[in-house]
């Protein structure tokens, strides 16, 4: 299953290149891997559940769990069903091709199959909000120069991700409260008491609002400015049901809660009968489906939240009818759209008449939505009047369902009225790129209506868990009885409230409170970011002393004080009884002392670069404790590391004045100062030998020593980091990745990224490949000597210390650096110029291909069962003899050319982006 949720990324990105000048070969060739998600999942249907797990850091806890029951196979015929179908009508659709766009459904489309198949709380978040990016994406992606479509993707962005976090803690209640995070177990055995209710409303929280539920529902509504298939996809088939299911999901455990089901129907119902009162107002044919969205997701929440057999059985049949009436509906606009140009309702008229196919089809599936038999929607409605047809309390809920159904009838024509009615006036035709779809969508909703038996057995067993009518099947009729009689009430209700009502166009917007959350939003966004803009204007003054002397402080009044507190009562370890010694070998009080004295001096320097250089004097000390201390490793990280941070810095402070302005704090603020600082390193050695003291298991390190002789490795640091936790070194990298993006846009932002073969020739040097401008000002024929012949030899060092790191000092991580090093040699005596010459390819390819090649590398260990699968082939050559070749080296290879990409990257836009400003030394900055 997890190899499942890593194809569609790998395909997310593989098709838009490999076909992204073929539109709608591109888009067919995306939705193969949803097509194929839903006919497995077809299946699996009756045949019992299917596990799979991933062992991340099991002592600790941390697992990645999946699991396929009969809930995830519905959600999976949901999710990769409609959106195959919904890429290949993207393929015709846009008229030019998509490459982002096509690439995101196919991501979101493995997030949701991701987090359907989630059986962790932590897992199923991390799911959660990747869907919610997506939407981010695919709203604002298409026109991102417009206004409206930027503000809607940030109001749907802002609204799911604040109550996803909101969510994230009712996550943690739960499984704190369980004592587990996987849900079935949860789900087996629920927790009681305070912590675990309110964990579940804080759930229920982040559930509404992901389902667009009033009054958490004005995202959707906006939302509708994104392109046609993203609406049918995400707004109508797939990532607004994420809310519905994870209530599916823990009903079973909940249901029984008397908060639960209040809420949940609560909501439900006025989602139900305000979004249908909205729909019935609209002349926007998407807006209109959208209220429509609202009020069939209302319903869908309280059947799924209802907690009894009937009830899940009809909410199942509602979940897939859905995204099967309500997916063509929107597909439909969207190809009126394409034809007509117009999707309001008062501009189209008698396109029945030039595209017959498309009403057929669309009449179907408003037929399906409004509850005809013989489609899926009959049967779904059928068994949710059954469901609270028992008299006492469910009488209001039945009246409600039928209410709601009834303003479905009355929207479902407007919306057929609207599209399609009137006399002749447009000339658009049937497009069979654009109606196949509707029709399959369409098709599907009455086929498996005709023959409801197939998802009685899918839904059965998910409906086997609740209590009720044990004997309830889904049938296409059940004789005459409440539930016919109810459902022809509800038609005959809708088309009275479609004549009074529901065939003006336009109409003038609804303007009753409860109903316009938009305004709401609106509200609370201006107040808080009025709020943060009084916050701001008084804490952050633009003093980066005064930011950490408050965050030392905090430090100190949190962790200081309960350290304090804790070896004041005794309950540290004994420190009179350790054996503390001074030092272990007489060269670490020594460089304690380099240490020190360059802190203190660094403290005392008025000019800029000499402080700059004593705390580099810090760091290399530092490096020489490590070497003492037995880790060669860590310290050629940090000589490198320290260097590069350096050359970075002085390319700075040639925009900065010589000197420090003249101090002007007082006393007071010195001393307090001093004080925050010195209690701060205080705190820091004492929570180290307290941390150090209070061990009370055997350390790790001999068990690491005894792995690394097992897998044949000399070098256990490196061992660790790419064969251990490869898995979080692949995370750590991606980091790296994300950082060398956000350096080129802060550092360029507002401004064209610096061209590395800009600025002007100064004259050629027969030591330089090219002449250029040094970046330093003036030239040196010292640094372009070094550059020439020393920047060759480090490259070799650089590779010796890539491949030999599996078995002596080294590894892809330091010899990235290094080789960062080569390419900083030549561009400080040659500049842009020389660093282009010297590297063929861009930055960004290389931390491309080195997250490519690590993510590939250990991806294919899985086939073995674990994240890169350490493997050690033997080859011998004529003159080299016999050699060994681990498997981690090409894990080592992708990092050591993404952190060689990072250091290009800084220097090409730092570096190079200063030079485009001549600042003489020494002068003010404007």
């Amino acid at each position: 299953m997890l190899t499942l949720v890593l194809a569609y990324a790998v395909v997310a990105v593989a098709v838009p290149w490999a076909l992204g000048r073929h539109r709608r070969a591109m888009a067919c060739a995306a939705a193969v891997l949803p097509a194929a998600t839903a006919g497995w999942a077809a299946t699996r249907a009756g045949r019992g559940d299917l596990t799979a797990r991933l062992d991340w850091a099991p002592d600790l806890g941390l697992t990645i769990d999946f699991r396929l029951d009969a809930l995830s196979v519905l959600m999976l015929l949901l999710v990769g069903g409609v959106g195959a179908v919904v890429l290949c009508y993207a393929g015709w659709y846009f008229e030019r091709s998509e490459r982002l766009l096509v690439g995101t459904l196919v991501a979101f489309a493995g997030a949701m199959t991701g987090l359907v198949l989630a059986d962790n709380l932590l897992v199923l978040y991390v799911f959660w909000e990747l869907t919610t990016l997506s939407s981010f994406v695919l709203i604002g992606v298409t026109r991102p120069e417009r206004a409206e479509d930027r503000r809607a993707a940030t109001q749907a962005l802002l609204m799911t991700t604040a109550f996803g976090l909101v969510m994230l803690a009712g996550f943690v209640l739960l499984g704190q409260a369980a004592g587990t995070y996987r849900i079935s177990a949860l789900v087996a055995d629920p927790p009681g008491g305070a912590a675990a209710r309110t964990g579940m409303v804080l759930v229920l929280l982040g559930a509404f609002a992901k389902s667009a539920q009033v009054p958490l529902h004005a995202w959707l509504p906006a939302a509708m400015v994104a392109p046609t298939p993203v609406s049918a996809y995400l707004h109508a088939a797939a990532m607004v049901k994420a809310g519905v299911y994870l209530v599916a999901r823990l009903a079973p455990a909940f249901a029984g809660d008397g908060v639960w089901r209040p809420l949940v129907i609560g909501v439900g119902l006025l989602s139900l009968l305000a979004g249908g009162v909205i729909a019935l107002r609209q002349h926007d044919l998407k807006r209109l489906l959208a209220y429509g969205t609202i009020s069939q997701l209302g319903l869908l929440m309280i059947l799924l939240g209802d907690g009894t057999r009937t009830a899940a059985l009809a909410g199942a049949a509602l979940l897939l009818a859905h995204g099967l009436f309500k997916a063509p509906l929107f597909l439909t606009v969207g190809a009126l759209e394409h034809e007509t140009g117009t999707r309001r309702a008062d501009r189209l008229s008698g396109a029945w008449r030039r595209m017959p196919v498309l009403a057929v089809a669309a009449a179907a599936a408003v037929a399906s939505m409004i509850g005809l038999p013989p489609f899926l929607g009959f049967v779904a409605k059928e068994a949710a009047v059954e469901a609270f047809a028992h008299g006492g309390l469910d009488a209001a809920v039945l009246a409600g369902v039928v209410a709601g159904s009834a303003l479905t009838v009355a929207y479902g024509i407007r919306f057929l009225y609207g599209a399609f009615g009137g006399a002749a006036a447009a000339r658009p035709r049937d497009h069979w790129g654009l109606d196949g779809p509707v029709v399959v969508l369409a098709a599907a909703g009455l086929a498996v209506g005709v023959v409801p038996g197939a998802l009685q057995k899918a839904a059965g067993p998910y409906a086997g868990t609740l209590a009720g009518d044990a004997e309830y099947k889904l049938a296409l009729w059940h004789g005459l009885g409440l539930p016919i009689a109810l459902s022809a009430l509800a038609v005959a209700l809708g088309v009275a409230l479609f004549l009074i009502a529901g065939r003006t166009f336009p109409v003038r917007p609804v303007r009753w409170r409860i109903l316009n959350a938009q305004r709401d939003y609106d509200g609370v966004v201006e107040a808080i970011l009025a709020g943060a803009h009084a916050v701001t204007k008084r804490v952050q003054i633009g003093s980066l002393p005064v930011y950490l002397g408050v965050i030392g402080a905090m430090v100190l009044v949190v962790p200081g004080t309960a350290l304090a507190a804790g070896l004041v009562r005794g309950q540290g370890p004994d420190l009179a009884a350790a054996d503390l010694r001074a030092w272990d070998d007489p060269v670490q009080p020594v460089l304690a002392v380099v240490v020190i004295v360059c802190a203190l001096a660094a403290l005392r320097a008025r000019r800029r670069l000499s402080a700059a250089l004593l705390l580099a004097g810090t760091g290399y000390a530092t490096g020489g404790l490590f070497v003492a201390q037995g880790g060669p490793d860590l310290a050629l990280t940090l000589l490198v590391v320290e260097t590069l941070s350096l050359i970075m810095l002085v390319l700075v402070l040639r925009r900065l004045p010589e000197r420090y302005p003249p101090r002007r704090r007082r006393l007071p603020g010195r001393v307090a100062t001093g004080l925050v600082s010195t209690c701060l390193g205080g705190f820091v050695a004492v929570f180290l030998v307290v941390a150090a003291l209070s061990r009370d298991t055997r350390p790790v390190g001999p068990g690491n020593t005894r792995l690394a002789i097992a897998e044949g490795a000399g070098n256990v640091v490196n061992m660790i980091i790419v064969e251990v936790r490869a898995l979080d070194t692949l995370g750590e990298i991606a980091v790296l990745g994300v950082t060398a993006m956000g350096v080129v846009g802060l550092v360029t932002s507002g401004r064209r990224r610096p061209e590395p073969s800009g600025g002007e020739p100064e004259g050629r040097s027969r030591w330089l490949a090219t002449p250029g401008t040094p970046p330093l000002g003036g030239s040196s024929v010292l640094l372009e000597v070094a550059a020439r012949l020393l920047g060759p030899t480090i490259l070799v060092f650089s590779l010796y210390l890539l491949i030999a790191g599996h078995g002596r000092p080294g590894g892809g991580f330091v010899g990235g650096l290094v080789a960062g090093m080569a390419f900083v040699l030549r561009y400080l005596p040659g500049g842009r110029r020389e660093l282009a010459t010297a590297l063929p390819v861009r930055p960004s390819a290389l931390i491309g291909g080195g997250l490519g090649l690590a993510v590939a590398t250990g991806a294919a260990g899985w086939a073995g069962g674990e994240f890169l699968h350490g493997t050690v082939w033997h080859a011998a050559l004529p003159l080299a003899g016999e050699i060994e070749v681990p498997t981690s080296l090409f894990f080592d290879i992708g990092v050591y050319l993404l952190v060689l990409g990072l250091v290009l990257t800084i220097l090409t836009t730092l570096g190079a982006s200063l030079e485009d400003e001549d600042v003489p030394d020494g002068s003010e900055r404007p």
